[in-house]
């Protein structure tokens, strides 16, 4: 099982979310694809993670984007997976502490909610100070993200293989190209 894990205020229905879905079935895979659309506090989000998870009857990979990148370095590190981190956010704690207070709207279905200091108390949680098996990560990001600095993963992932593109965006604009990049990985 391959389980896509979105980033911050997005869902299943993000660009790269529904290009793999495609990607997969268009290759008789779709049964092996979830993206799970996840809640906005991030303890219920690993729940619903773990759960895949425990009820896989393989090892699932991860692919995680953004925040989805965190929340898949924290289970790679806890079940022993391979993980595959896509312009990820590194100490997103410490990125959305000042967002606290503050009202935020998923993209896609328009929920709205209040980002309080619990959800910042579960990041913090969830932190993994650095990955303990670099092999079991796969690195892809682009240079010129404008939300999170591709240079703080690349000294995170630091062990791990990396594919560090010039120019695109937060969004991974060249995605489609490196799907089969992440299924061979």
């Amino acid at each position: 099982m391959l389980i896509y894990i979105h980033g911050f205020n997005s869902s299943s229905q993000s660009g790269k979310a529904r290009e793999l879905e495609a990607w997969m079935a268009a290759r008789g895979l779709a049964d092996a694809y979830r993206c799970p659309d996840l809640p906005d506090r991030p303890a219920e989000a690993i729940r619903l993670l773990e759960g895949l998870i425990a009820g896989s009857a393989t090892s699932p990979k991860l692919v995680g984007s953004s925040l989805g990148g965190y929340y898949a370095t924290w289970l790679a590190e806890r079940h022993g997976l391979k993980a595959v981190h896509i312009n990820p956010c590194v100490a997103c704690d410490d990125k959305l502490a000042d967002h606290v207070g503050t009202s935020q709207k998923n993209w896609h279905s328009g929920q709205e909610y209040l980002f309080s200091q619990a959800h910042l108390d579960e990041l913090v949680a969830l932190r993994v100070p650095e990955p303990s098996r670099p092999e079991d990560h796969l690195l892809l990001v682009e240079s010129g993200d404008a939300v999170l600095d591709y240079r703080e993963a690349v000294r995170y992932f630091r062990g791990s293989r990396q594919i560090v593109l010039e120019g695109g965006d937060h969004g991974f604009s060249r995605f489609a190209d490196y799907i089969p990049h992440i299924l061979e990985f």
